[in-house]
């Protein structure tokens, strides 16, 4: 499972509307990057031991409004807009056939032309997605619902369930399948379940109905089929495992012979579906939650076969509606956008063009904008930091005093065996066998996501390829992964305002140096810990420090229990707070990154650092730049949905809830004792 350090959290501002913060991609790359410390964000009129959040981040606050595009706006989205337009002029200048090195390089400008061309895609209408719509109308009976949802998965959408490959849990140099729940468009299980989102089910039902009316259906039959969809996404979200119990990793890694896995839900073809889906045989998988799939057995026996063939429908439109007629487009952005987000308008095309092309060709995309931005000497830079971040990561197991030698010894074990992949892969994927024609935005959706489905699946049975990357070069954004045992960087997160090459170690460590130790913390948090040092889940704790680390982690989950996410503004009691739990493993690497940064910040000779002239010092330069890196304004919609299914915590409590915690910030900024960011009571567990 990846931990992203970026996530999408969001804050409603009642202002004037502003323009969209890039219309363009020339006005994107004309985007100013702040600086990895910036004294201008600061708001002097707040004292830093009531509220080091505002103060550190106050002016930037009020004079950056969330654009009317996004549902959430960082103090780092300016880095995003200018990634963008680099990515837009690289993708223009390959679809007109300008710096051509390489075929892939053809294939990502059509791609991208062809996704642009909206007025082909109009002019086509719903012609593209006649077949796939046939296909469904002509399935006869249940038996033949195996191989359509394999067809549905190969092609782009996501229907009933999730299908790849994974590194063995038992033996993670190996590759096994790997099968999860998956099935229902709305964020979470609880949206189906609960009264507290009975209204956003509503809204959800009207905006399939309508949906379907866009795919030609009459309003009887629209609405008729939407209930269909919500009995079985229903059905999927009452077997699903709920987001706080799949955290734990016992819970979400079943191995299973395919016998037995298939004896879960019977009535549902698994060798046709094997054999659709383009698996190379084996006789074992890694079952996700076993529950899920024993709870397909119901729907799959009692609904009627129409209501699966309304549920596929529905599938294929909504996991490929990007490249659909605009109507459909607007439709679907209506309720997940405007509805769920509080997003006022949809983004430009030309930037979701460009997601698209990077989620689909990444590597094809990554290896142009490598040659073009990434400098070796960030890489280098950015190593040395990884190394002294790993040093303070030995002294700090090393001096646990909670902790047996004996699984200190295996915690150390575990640290030497970690990969820091910075920048880009050493080698690229080969999109050769992908067919990409121009002015086909539909097909080659379709026969991308083919493309990267069977190049996973393929790797059933083989070993771990501990070298490649699970997301691509220009992407602003960072994660370890505890199966890997490794920890990504890439180039795109190797600039302002994360990263300077020519900043001091104070604003370098402060910010980019505090997400290197987040991410080697997650390796040891209350999921990472789990696994050994070759990514086996396995138990290396002795009986004790396993109750020692789960005491100290049951004081982080108290701490931000308290914390309020969204403000209800005439009722305290609807009050949405952070989930202690569901933030628990995020909570703990953002508390052990930021002192894993500051221990290898104090150990450079950057830490000798005088004032930098506008009276701070280095250690307060260090605590700004950490803080200035979760600045951010969200909409109140994205914000609730976020508290329900957000791994992370708001920026405000990524801030202020772990300098709390760290004595040497209130050395720094002469906090005294019962203050708000000078509690008496101190969490802790790296």
């Amino acid at each position: 499972m990846l931990r992203l350090f970026l996530t999408i959290v969001v804050l409603g501002l009642v202002l004037l509307a502003p323009p969209s913060r890039a219309e363009t991609p020339a006005e994107a790359l004309q985007t100013t990057l702040p600086p990895v410390f910036d004294p201008s964000a600061i708001d002097h009129t707040i004292a830093p031991c009531t509220d080091f959040y505002r103060y550190a981040c106050g002016a930037w606050l009020k004079a950056t409004p969330i654009p009317r595009d996004q549902s959430s706006w960082w103090r780092f989205s300016d880095l995003d807009e200018h990634t963008l337009g680099v990515l837009a002029a690289i993708l223009d200048e390959a679809a007109l056939g300008q710096g051509v090195k390489a075929e892939q390089r053809r294939k990502i400008g059509d791609y991208y032309a062809s996704c642009l061309d909206a007025a082909a895609i109009e002019e086509k209408g719903l012609q593209p997605f006649a077949p796939e719509l046939e296909h469904i109308a002509a399935i006869e009976s249940k038996a033949d619902l195996a191989a359509a949802v394999a067809h549905l998965q190969r092609i782009g959408a996501t229907p009933l369930f999730f299908f790849s490959s994974t590194p063995d849990y038992t033996d993670a140099g190996s590759m096994i399948a790997f099968a999860d729940e998956d099935g229902f468009a709305l964020p979470d299980r609880d949206y189906y379940l609960t009264e507290a989102f009975s209204g956003e089910r509503a809204y959800y039902r009207a905006h399939v109905t309508r949906m379907l009316r866009l795919l030609g259906d009459d309003a009887h039959e629209a609405a008729a089929e939407a209930g269909a969809v919500m009995r079985v996404e229903t059905a999927l979200a009452k077997a699903a495992m709920s987001l706080v119990d799949q955290r734990e990793p016992k819970n979400i890694h079943h191995k299973m012979t395919l016998a037995a896995f298939t004896e879960l839900a019977p009535s549902f073809d698994w060798k046709a579906y094997l054999a659709a889906v383009g698996a190379p045989p084996f006789s074992s998988l890694d079952v996700a939650d076993p529950g899920f799939f024993s709870g397909l057995e119901q729907p799959l026996t009692s609904l009627p076969l129409e209501d699966w063939k309304a549920y596929l429908r529905w599938s294929l439109i909504h996991g490929l509606v990007s490249v659909a007629p605009k109507a459909l487009v607007d439709e679907d952005f209506a309720f997940f956008g405007e509805m769920l987000d509080g997003q006022a308008e949809i983004s430009p095309r030309w930037k979701r063009c460009v997601a698209a092309t990077d989620d689909q060709l990444g590597d094809a995309l990554g290896e142009a904008y490598v040659d073009r931005e990434f400098k070796e000497e960030s890489r280098q830079r950015v190593l040395a930091m990884t190394r002294a971040i790993a040093q303070a990561m030995r002294a700090d197991i090393e001096s646990r005093d909670w902790m047996s030698e004996a699984t200190k010894t295996r915690a150390l074990e575990k640290l030497d065996s970690v990969i820091y992949k910075v920048g880009h892969p050493d080698s690229w994927l080969d999109y050769s066998k992908l067919e990409v024609v121009r002015g086909d935005a539909l097909g080659n959706a379709e026969r991308a996501a083919d493309f990267a489905m069977l190049y996973d699946l393929a790797k059933i049975g083989k070993p771990t390829d501990r070298t490649e990357w699970s997301t691509s070069a220009p992407t602003n954004n960072a994660y370890y992964d505890e199966q890997m045992v490794d920890i990504t960087v890439p180039a795109a997160a190797l600039q302002l305002p994360n990263f300077d090459v020519n900043a001091d170690d104070a604003a370098n460590y402060g910010n980019l140096g505090s997400l290197i130790g987040h991410e080697l913390t997650h390796g040891f948090d209350d999921e990472g810990r789990h696994y050994d040092a070759q990514g086996n889940l396995i138990d290396w704790w002795t009986a004790q420090d396993a109750k020692a680390f789960e005491a100290r982690a049951a004081g982080l989950v108290r701490q931000y229990d308290a914390f309020v996410a969204v403000k209800d503004k005439s009722d305290p009691a609807k009050d949405v707070r952070v989930d202690g739990e569901l933030t628990l493993g995020e909570n703990t690497a953002d508390n052990g990154g930021i002192r894993l940064a500051y221990d290898a910040f104090l150990a450079t000779q950057g830490a000798k650092e005088g004032s930098d002239g506008l009276g701070y010092s280095p250690a307060q330069r260090f605590f700004l730049s950490y803080a200035q890196g979760w600045c951010e304004h969200h909409t109140e919609e994205a914000a609730k949905e976020d508290a329900k299914t957000d791994p992370h915590a708001p920026g405000k409590y990524r801030v202020n809830g772990v300098l709390m915690n760290m004595l040497p910030f209130r050395e720094a900024f002469a906090c005294k004792l019962g203050t708000p960011m000078a509690p008496a009571t101190v969490h802790r567990v790296w």
